[in-house]
């Protein structure tokens, strides 16, 4: 840590600078406050058009089905990214489970009319 006033360096935990007298500011790592500069790229917010971009991609029959599941385990640094294609992958198997409830009640009852 150096002092603000002259540049000299400061010991640990100093609270004045010897030199010059100046009031040393503490460093604390707690409360750092994220805005759009210094946000780290694999916490990048995803725009409104950017989530509606990766909705369409993976709305692709076969290529999509691929891409999301790179996405989803962890072909992106990106975190957000990686999250909304998991849970469009879960959103995917959901409705994948109720097409096969669906589908194995339509052959039980066709075939329970043929009997």
């Amino acid at each position: 840590m150096y002092c603000e006033n002259c540049g000299e360096k400061l010991k640990e935990g100093a609270e004045v600078c010897l030199k010059c007298g100046h009031q040393a500011k503490k460093e604390t790592k707690t409360n750092t406050k994220f805005n759009e500069q210094n946000i780290p790229s694999e916490y990048k917010p995803i725009s409104m058009w950017g989530y509606f971009g990766y909705e369409i991609l993976f709305m692709i029959p076969i290529i999509g089905f691929i891409l999301l599941l790179v996405f989803a385990l962890g072909g992106t640094s990106n975190k957000n990214l990686k999250n909304f294609a998991r849970s469009y992958f879960c959103l995917f198997i959901i409705i994948a489970v109720i097409f096969v409830i669906i589908a194995l009640m339509g052959a039980a009852t066709a075939s329970s009319l043929y009997y």
